[in-house]
Formats: C-alpha cells, sequence, structure tokens
C-alpha cells in the first residue's frame, strides 16, 4: 500500500503561519490527514489516543509541554485541560513554532478559555481535486480574486466518469489506495465508527442506531440542498407516523457538527449592497461527497446511469449533479481557505434566483461560481450570474461556471468557465 504524503494546500497555510505564531491547532474529521501533515513539523510528539500517553497527561496536563519544540500534541480534545495549559504557555510568552495540536472532534468539555488570540485554529478538509493530482491547474483562484479578470486557459483530459470516480473514491488520503469492494468496505467502516463509536466518545448515547443512520442517509440524500429539518426529518422517517422531534435530532446534528462530518455552507448575507428577500438557510454537505455516496448505497456506475438511491428528498436536478458539486465546494473551501476568503451560498426565497457558491474578500467583495454538471455553458448557465453582476456592479470581482468540459476560457460576456480539475488555489 502506497503511504507516500501527498503534499496539501494547508502546508504552505502552516509554513506562513508556524514561524510566528506559537501554538496553531489544526482541525478536522478523523483520517483527513492532520497527523501526518503536523507531524511532519514536529520534533517531540504526545499522541493521546494512546492509553498510556494519555493518563499520564490527564494526570498532569503540563507533562503535555515537555521536550523539544516544535510540540505536536495529537488528539487534544480527549484531554481538554491541555487546551488551557497551552493557553497558559502563550501568555507566559513561550516563541513562535512551539506548539502543534491536532483534533478530530471538538471537546465533550469545552476548555476553560476560548484560546482566541493564543491559539489560532486551521481547519483541514479532505483532498481538493488539485490535491489529487488528477490535473496540473492552470487557473487560480488567487489570481481571480484580483478582479482583474485575468485570462483563463488550459485543456484537460479529465472527463465526466473521471469526476464521477472522485466523488466515490474519497479525498480522505488513507483510503486513496482503495477500489472496488475494499473501498466500500473501509467507507462503511468509517461511518459505521462515527455511529457505534464516536458519538458514545462524545457523550450521546445511540439508543437506535439505525434511526440516526437513516437521518444521515436523507442529510446525505440532501447535499448541495437548502431543505428544511422537517423534509430531512421525513424522509429519513418514511411513513412513520411516530416522527423524531427537532429536539430529538438536534443532539445527533450537534455532535456530527463537533465530529466535523457536517461542513454546511451558510448563506450569503451582504450588508452593503441592496439584495432583499435572501434566505439564510445553509446548503447541506458532509465533509466528503464519497461519505454520502457510501450512505447512499451507490457508485459510480450508477451514478452515471442516472440512477436516484436513498430517501426521496425534493430537489432540482439529480444526484449526480449534486454530489458533483459537493465535490467542487470541496474543492472551493480548500482554495478559499488559503486566500483567505470565506465560501458562501446565495438563495432569494422562494428560490428565484440562486448562485451556487459565492467566495467573499474581506472587503466584501465576491466571486459568484455556478456549478455544473456538463461540458458545455449556454447563455441559461450564466443567467443568475449576470443577473447579480447587474445588482452589485463592481463588488463582483469575477463571475464564474464550473464544468466538466475540456477547455477553460471566457465568454463574450465575461463569464470565465473553467474545468473543475483546471482550478486551483
Amino acid at each position: 500500500m502506497n503511504r507516500e504524503y501527498l503534499p496539501r494546500v494547508v502546508d504552505l497555510e502552516l509554513d506562513e503561519l508556524l514561524p510566528q505564531l506559537p501554538a496553531i491547532a489544526l482541525e478536522g474529521p478523523k483520517a483527513v490527514g492532520k497527523t501526518e501533515t503536523a507531524r511532519r513539523r514536529a520534533r517531540t510528539i504526545h499522541q493521546l489516543d494512546d492509553l498510556a500517553q494519555r493518563a499520564i497527561v490527564e494526570a498532569d496536563p503540563a507533562r503535555a509541554l515537555s521536550g523539544v519544540p516544535p510540540l505536536l500534541i495529537d488528539e487534544w480534545q480527549r484531554v481538554p485541560s491541555v487546551w488551557d495549559a497551552v493557553r497558559r504557555a502563550v501568555d507566559q510568552g513561550c516563541p513562535p513554532s512551539h506548539f502543534l495540536l491536532t483534533g478530530s472532534a471538538s471537546p465533550t468539555t469545552a476548555p476553560t478559555h476560548s484560546g482566541a488570540g493564543r491559539i489560532v485554529t486551521v481547519r483541514m478538509r479532505p483532498l481538493s481535486l488539485f490535491e489529487r493530482g488528477l490535473e496540473s491547474a492552470s487557473v487560480s483562484l488567487e489570481e481571480l480574486l484580483t478582479g482583474d479578470h485575468p485570462d483563463v486557459s488550459g485543456r484537460t483530459h479529465v472527463q465526466l466518469e473521471d469526476y464521477v470516480e472522485e466523488v466515490v473514491r474519497s479525498g480522505l488520503p488513507g483510503l486513496r489506495s482503495y477500489r472496488g469492494r475494499a473501498l466500500r468496505a473501509q467507507l462503511d467502516g468509517y461511518l459505521t465508527r462515527i455511529i457505534d463509536t464516536d458519538f458514545e466518545e462524545q457523550g450521546l448515547q445511540v439508543r437506535r442506531p439505525e434511526t440516526l443512520r437513516r437521518w444521515i442517509a436523507a442529510y446525505a440524500a440532501a447535499t448541495a440542498t437548502t431543505a428544511s429539518f422537517e423534509t430531512i426529518r421525513d424522509a429519513a422517517t418514511g411513513g412513520q407516523s411516530d416522527k423524531p422531534s427537532r429536539s430529538a435530532t438536534q443532539p445527533w446534528r450537534d455532535v456530527l457538527q463537533r465530529l466535523w462530518i457536517l461542513d454546511p455552507v451558510k448563506a450569503w448575507l451582504p450588508t452593503q449592497n441592496d439584495l432583499s428577500r435572501l434566505a439564510q438557510v445553509p446548503k447541506h454537505h458532509l465533509a466528503d461527497p464519497a461519505l454520502a455516496a457510501a450512505m447512499l448505497g451507490i457508485g459510480a456506475d450508477a451514478l452515471l446511469k442516472g440512477v436516484e438511491a436513498g430517501p426521496r428528498i425534493p430537489r432540482a436536478g439529480h444526484l449526480l449533479g449534486r454530489l458533483f458539486e459537493s465535490l467542487v465546494t470541496l474543492s472551493l473551501r480548500v482554495y478559499a481557505q488559503a486566500a483567505e476568503t470565506e465560501l458562501r451560498h446565495l438563495r432569494l426565497h422562494g428560490g428565484s434566483r440562486e448562485v451556487d457558491l459565492i467566495i467573499e474578500r474581506s472587503d466584501r467583495r465576491v466571486i459568484a461560481v455556478e456549478v455544473k454538471l456538463g461540458r458545455t455553458v449556454d447563455d441559461d448557465d450564466v443567467r443568475h450570474l449576470l443577473w447579480l453582476r447587474e445588482r452589485i456592479g463592481e463588488d463582483l470581482l469575477d463571475a464564474v461556471v464550473i464544468n466538466t468540459g475540456p477547455e477553460a476560457y471566457r465568454r463574450r460576456d465575461g463569464v470565465a468557465v473553467i474545468p473543475a480539475a483546471l482550478l486551483g488555489p
């Protein structure tokens, strides 16, 4: 099995931050690669998922601060008092590059202090398309964010079948070497551990695991939609008359968010532009579209045939299109974070106008992105982008359609058309 390290976009972030900051927390779902990325920068490692090491640190949290820096404290959330110990060390003036903390869940018992201003948190997600090495990126998000409307160009041999394979293959580095039945078994084991083990570790006993599994499957079926709580609940319970209440299912959602498994895209709410009737509901995504496909029990062949799977969720378009949007969303989140921007979505109440993704700079100017599962782009595909351009003018830095076509180019109306494989940070 190939365990060669895959360079990550977050490596560049850490290389910039670590020489200047005393403590960085690298957080994200299990198996996303946090430990390996941090380990490459550490000289001393305290592994708190090891029972012996954890027992020592629980007895004396200061022991986690011992050793030659940089110190990696892996799975710090298992001993939440470590956070406060690191914070105090930072307050006492420890030098840059001293602490790296990694965590695959928020702790059930919150630290006494947030650590704001002392411990900088960096999010780590599954591999983007750029990091998977399908193609050399010819278009940079950072350049698009300048607002200079740079030329976009490049050709790719990556086709629809390749993107579908990436949807189901997973961006979790440790699973990249698996195929077919072995991959399905690994993904199912990952999801089963969440339900059977991780929930209990988070302090929530699951009395009916199958009910929880159906709820996660309904959430997976709602990928890239703004489906309501009631819609997801009804899809999970089918024809059952005894439906769980919001108060009963909210703890499930809370735990899945603490485990970084749910990764919804928040709504864009501009403050300086007159856009009325904006909906504020998030767009649903799991951390990795492969987890959604696995929960729905669907593979690449079935997706390519247009098969629908899992609980019925009212949605425009077909399941493959939604999962492709989720793959693009994952990739854009990695690039947007590196560029110090935020990813949002836009939807008017009633859905009369929608823009799949909004990338917002700190000055509130934005790039608008539509995601299309197709090789060609016509006028209908860009109408919401052109509408937004009319509404916000120069605050729109650029307008982009990300698709599965063979070539990057700009349309006569200025909208950039970029195959997903050609876009990078």
